[in-house]
């Protein structure tokens, strides 16, 4: 069954039962159906951001273009997901998947999963039903049985991450095509994005950016949307801003809200005083008009026309804004009906009839006997909360997230705020006890991130310091192992922060939350925080003598340290891990620590040093069987080989890793490995064939969202451009990359894209830009101690000089940036550099005038070359095909 949201308007758009008309939108509208026909009939992704402040008609008008939409023969498939306030997790995306599988949760779990895997099954028809099963299970809070591969990369929260993103959107698209080639295009509404969590944002941004097909995506926000992410603002998305109605449709509209009123009824004078006081949004003209109402100004008669008490517009005072419209309707409310809001409005803009239950019963006398019959109490709540819905003070949902519960929602939130700042505040404390310990008895509670947070902050609300800061770092696992990172994050740092101000918990568990919040930032590229992390997780583990993790804090404090160019700082600090595994006898801590300080050995330019180490690790990864960190040992191994010249090996060991990445899943993995292999095939002279590979890992690189991964393969790309004629490309290529590495913090890939920026400027013939751009990145490859990178930079700064103005200065410029360049590399013994570099100079030296007349310049320009010349010989008896011309295109960062 596939549910519609048009079957009825929603009540919001209401006044006694009837909606006024839209007015003022038939530009937004005509824009919504260019949209429409773009994903109908052209059959390509159409993406729309409706934007405007709270009331001015953003649901409402996509409602009436959705009603247009339907009216035709096409008759789309409409599926909507909202947002509320203080959503965590995925909420919006599991109400759409409730609407498109046609789930309620008033089925059993069994016939949820067997409601979900049948369409699954014909929407896809393929294999991996159980692997899009699995993911979209867990949206549903609905589990699933693992398959090879997931259980593979289990423990990579982050790959994890991944490759659910990769089949939402591939589930989607194959949705929209399952109806046959001229099938009505598939319609997916978000509402309320602003209120989205960061993961959730995330997702929507990713699959809106990413979708290929017959869909249109509608997101509906207030501007504040439009800072938490660039996506709807991007080019890909049409951007309607709604603003509010000109004071002729604003006067339209609230007159044909006052239809009812009766013949001669001074019906201008309200027009006029609401004109006035709505400013044309469309929700507070309609405020307005409930307040004549609950003022006493309309009032309905027998006959269900409405008199008009014009005189009491001096008596009383209407609503000057917002605001006072909402002072009015909190005012127009009974005690007991306020008393009930408020203890629903601590529960928050979601909540249940059992909490208000147990919120009622929190000081209650009890009885001798708890009969089995229902209590005369719920029944007293439930006509209450009936009588407010039908006021339009609350929505009653149709599906509990709690089974047998009633599920409601504030319609407007500045009326639960108003309601919270009434509470005092230790009533509203008592108040947020009860309901923790209410929800701590609900099921699922404690495996359901939503749910823990939500459980979280009514602890902390109550005073409960420690368990609060329990809570949120359960929060934070059960987000951490759903990939949602920046969620995680959350949680993490304020269950840390609740420790700190005196909440008193395990030391384990502080220091296992110090652990996974170093991670998680880690790979959210928060590495400043992250260090200062990992530095107390040591520092606690030393007190406590725990060498394990003292061991993983040293590992994780020298990876960040490489990755920032510290080399020597990375040094120590991985010796040290290796030496507190190797007290205790840890293999796996072992051998990571070893290939780590194989990894940092091949920064550095010590080969042989990598090379052992590497080896080493990987043959105690081999001896574990630890697959995932075998291909990592042979990428790191062919990395060696391939800057020590041995091509033949290095592809041995890249196409090695390459298919143990493949079969495990690891999609991280084989973007890297496809880079590196693109790489090779740069020296070997196969620019189709590098092209490709880069092209290929890019693709991967951007769906598994690791930018720092694209960053890398962009600038390939962008220095293959450049090679192949084509430094327009090239340039866009690279400018992406700096934004990405700029935005992470990566000095190191900052340097390489301005390296390879000035490559580009130079082929584009903008030498002075060239020489710029390549001069900042030597600047920055000395701060980092990054010798291959300072080298290559240092030849390309001689060549971009040598290009420039034919001065004597210039050219001895240029000779001595190249001459610093090979020493460099003789010293770090990089055979494959140090050729490339003998190569330039010897041909810089016989473009000089000094080469025609100085016998002593020929005879050094004919050294290098013999020199270049022998060199790139050992190197075609080592790889076995090699072409040393190839040596002199550019070849990226690895």
């Amino acid at each position: 069954m596939e549910s519609s949201p048009l079957s009825t308007a929603p009540s919001s758009f209401t006044l006694f039962g009837r909606r006024g008309p839209l007015v003022g939108r038939a530009s937004e509208i005509a824009e919504l159906e260019e949209a429409f026909r773009q994903a109908d009939e052209e059959r390509t992704a159409a993406c729309v951001t409706v934007v405007g402040p709270m009331g001015v008609g953003k649901s409402r008008l996509v409602y009436e273009f959705l009603l247009r939409a339907t009216a035709n023969n096409r008759q789309p498939r409409i599926y909507r997901g909202a947002a509320h306030d203080g959503d965590s997790g995925f909420g919006m995306f599991a109400q759409l998947l409730r609407a498109r599988f046609g789930i309620t949760e008033q089925m059993d779990l069994e016939t949820q999963k067997q409601k979900l895997h049948a369409l699954v099954c014909a929407t896809l028809d393929d294999r991996k039903v159980g692997d899009v099963c699995f993911f979209l299970g867990r949206l549903l809070q609905l589990d699933f049985p693992r398959s090879s591969l997931i259980d593979a990369i289990s423990s990579e929260p982050e790959e994890l991450r991944h490759l659910s993103r990769l089949v939402m959107k591939r589930f989607f698209e194959a949705d929209a095509l399952a109806a046959g080639p001229g099938a009505p295009c598939l319609v997916l509404v978000f509402d309320d994005v602003h209120h989205a969590s960061p993961d959730a944002l995330d997702l929507l941004s990713y699959l809106s950016e990413s979708f290929a097909g017959p869909i249109l995506v509608v997101a509906l926000g207030r501007p504040e949307l439009l800072a938490r992410a660039d996506t709807f603002s991007s080019p890909r998305f049409r951007k309607l801003d709604l603003s509010t109605l000109s004071e002729g449709d604003a006067a339209f509209l609230v007159e044909d809200l006052l239809q009812r009123c009766e013949e001669d009824a001074p019906v201008d004078e309200l027009v006029d005083a609401a004109c006035a006081l709505g400013g044309g949004n469309p929700a507070l003209l309609e405020r307005t008009v409930r307040a004549f109402f609950d003022l006493g100004v309309l009032v309905v008669k027998e006959d269900q026309r409405w008199a008009v008490h014009a005189d009491r517009l001096d008596r009383v005072r209407l609503p000057l804004t917002v605001h006072d419209a909402v002072a009015a309707r909190i005012g127009a409310l009974s005690p007991e009906e306020r008393e009930l809001l408020q203890r629903a409005a601590v529960m928050g803009g979601v909540f249940w009839l059992g909490g208000l239950v147990a919120l009622g019963r929190a000081s209650a006398p009890v009885d001798d006997i708890w009969t089995s019959r229902e209590a005369a109490d719920v029944d007293t709540i439930q006509e209450r909360l009936a009588e407010l819905v039908s006021r339009d003070y609350l929505l009653r949902l149709p599906d509990s997230t709690f089974p047998n519960d009633e599920e409601y929602v504030f319609k407007h939130n500045l009326e639960r705020e108003a309601l919270s700042r009434m509470l005092p505040s230790a009533q509203a404390r008592k108040a947020h006890h009860a309901v923790a310990d209410w929800l701590s008895f609900r099921d699922n509670v404690r495996s359901h991130e939503e749910y823990l947070s939500m459980l979280a902050r009514h602890r902390e609300a109550a005073g409960l310091t420690g368990l609060a800061a329990l809570t949120y770092l359960a929060a934070g696992d059960v987000a951490r192992d759903a990939y949602a990172n920046a969620k995680a994050a959350e949680h993490y740092r304020k269950g840390l922060s609740l420790c700190s101000a005196g909440g008193d918990i395990d030391a384990e568990v502080h220091l296992n939350a110090l652990h996974h919040l170093g991670d998680v930032l880690h790979v959210l590229g928060k590495n400043e925080e992250a260090l200062a992390l990992f530095r107390e997780m040591l520092e606690r583990a030393y007190r406590l003598d725990l060498r394990g993790k003292g061991g993983a804090a040293h590992s994780r404090i020298g990876r960040l340290h490489r990755d920032s160019g510290l080399r020597e700082e990375a040094g120590r600090h991985l010796e040290a891990a290796r030496a507190l595994f190797e007290s205790i006898g840890d293999e796996r801590g072992i051998a990571s620590a070893i290939d780590d300080i194989g990894k940092l050995c091949w920064l550095r330019g010590e080969y042989q040093n990598a090379l052992e180490h590497t080896q080493r690790a990987l043959a105690m990864r081999r001896k574990i069987g630890d697959r995932r960190s075998i291909a990592l040992s042979l990428n790191n191994l062919g990395l060696a080989y391939q800057d020590s010249g041995h091509f033949k090996l290095a592809l041995e060991a890249f196409e090695q890793a390459l298919a143990i990445r493949r079969d495990i899943g690891d999609l991280v993995g084989v973007s890297t490995t496809l880079n590196n292999l693109g790489t090779i095939a740069l020296d070997q002279r196969d620019d189709a064939r590098a092209l490709g590979l880069f092209t290929d890992a890019l693709e991967v690189a951007r769906d598994t969202g690791d930018r720092a991964r694209v960053a890398v393969v962009l600038i390939n790309l962008g220095e293959t451009q450049t090679r192949l004629g084509n430094p327009t490309r090239a340039i866009g290529h690279l400018d992406e990359a700096g934004e990405i590495t700029r935005d992470l913090g990566d000095k190191l890939g900052m340097a390489e894209a301005m390296r390879g920026l000035g490559k580009a400027h130079l082929a584009a013939g903008d030498v002075a830009r060239a020489r710029d751009l390549t001069q900042q990145a030597v600047d920055t490859f000395r701060e980092t101690r990054g010798k291959v990178q300072l080298g290559a930079a240092l030849r390309d700064l001689g060549e971009v000089l040598a290009s420039g103005a034919p001065g004597t200065d210039a050219l001895l410029a240029a000779r001595g940036h190249l001459l610093q360049s090979i020493w460099i590399f003789e010293e770090i013994g990089n055979d494959v550099e140090l050729a490339r570099s003998c190569r330039v100079y010897a041909d810089l030296l016989q473009k000089t005038q000094d080469y025609q007349t100085d016998p002593a310049t020929r005879q050094e320009a004919d050294e290098f070359r013999k020199r270049s010349e022998e060199i790139f010989a050992k190197l075609r008896i080592s790889s076995l095909g090699f072409d040393a011309d190839a040596f002199f295109a550019v070849r990226g960062a690895t």
